[in-house]
């Protein structure tokens, strides 16, 4: 199963079977509320997306692929898990129905397509979709046309939406934050306090209140900073270094924060890096719960399931060495591993 070294599944945790032919560039299981199993979807730099219907033991069954016409950036679901949504280079949004294996536009953009994220409001519910063409725009699948557009300051390069709000990370190190109650509507903007450029982004719970509070920002330069929308005190914001190695000399090495996740049950935290591992951490009690042991390419993308029980990482090559570092014969694929025991939050309040 794993021909090239020890090191490209040193946890021992569960492969996919028939994972992708190059690196995947977003990855999604199906939401809680709808499929009594577990789906999981996968973009990749390949052009294919892909479904597998994942158990609980971490058995992969491959379900479905689509091929587009250019390297798939993001993927996400709707609600009702029988659609799952595409954001392409090939400058569009597209829409696959699962069971009737079709696929169809249903949005556009003057440039690459970062992502897709499904919104589902109590009176309306629309695709929203960031670009390269710096807008952001909402989409009612019945009709050609946005029915709302934002312009952004920069490209989009990350974003994240739990219902009322969404967060949308640009170049040049803006955060847009949008309330979607009613209709969307920009809410607040603001510069990272990441002095390098972010690369991904998450919204985070009130566990208690099961409302959006904030949001993890994470940077190229392997620091991650938890923001809060509205903060009790100043100091609840705060940034911590992460994916760093320690080299010769008393350097450092950095790497890119790839992704991060957030635990839909514990409130507590997943970042996965260009230097191969991924971390669990509890941000209220600020420590680190785990480490993994360090895998020969970049974890480029995380996600948990529904219920949090299981935990997937894709590993990959991400370039951030230059092409002197691409090796063909380290293919990429997906881990699954058993997680909600690992995830419990350090604090008991």
């Amino acid at each position: 199963m794993f021909p090239q070294s020890n090191q490209s599944n040193p946890m021992k945790d569960i492969e996919v079977t028939a994972p992708p032919d190059d690196t995947i560039s977003a990855m999604k299981f199906s939401p809680a509320t709808s499929l009594p199993k577990n789906f999981l979807l996968a973009g990749s730099w390949d052009c294919s997306v892909r479904c597998w219907e994942v158990a609980d033991t971490g058995s992969t069954i491959p379900k479905a692929m689509k091929t587009m016409t250019a390297p798939v950036m993001d993927v996400s679901w709707h609600d009702d898990g029988t659609k799952a949504f595409i954001a392409g280079a090939d400058k569009t949004g597209r829409v696959w129905d699962l069971a009737a294996d079709q696929v169809m536009q249903v949005a556009a953009h003057d440039n690459t397509v970062k992502t897709c994220h499904w919104v589902k409001a109590p009176n309306y519910s629309c695709l929203m979709t960031g670009s390269w063409d710096k807008t952001l725009k909402f989409w009612d699948l019945r009709q050609p046309n946005p029915i709302l557009q934002f312009a952004l300051p920069e490209r989009c390069y990350t974003a994240d939406v739990e219902y009322p709000m969404a967060v949308v990370g640009t170049a040049n190190r803006h955060v847009i934050i949008y309330s979607l109650e009613n209709q969307p509507q920009e809410y607040k903007r603001h510069e990272s306090p990441l002095k390098y450029q972010h690369r991904c982004v998450s919204i985070f719970n009130d566990m208690k209140k099961k409302a959006p509070a904030g949001y993890a920002l994470g940077s190229i330069e392997g620091r991650v900073a938890i923001q809060y929308l509205n903060p009790v005190n100043p100091k609840d914001n705060f940034t911590f270094k992460c994916h760093r190695v320690n080299g010769t000399a008393n350097f450092q090495d950095i790497y890119a924060v790839n992704d991060i996740a957030f635990h839909p049950i514990h409130g507590t935290l997943v970042t996965v890096g260009s230097d191969g591992t991924f971390s669990f951490w509890d941000k209220d009690a600020r420590t680190k719960l785990k480490s993994s042991e360090t895998l020969d390419q970049s974890i480029t993308k995380c996600a948990f399931s529904a219920s949090g029980h299981i935990f997937a990482y894709a590993v990959g090559y991400d370039w951030s060495k230059g092409h002197e570092y691409y090796n063909p014969q380290k293919k990429s694929y997906i881990l699954l591993r058993s997680c909600f025991e690992e995830l419990k939050p350090r604090h008991t309040n």
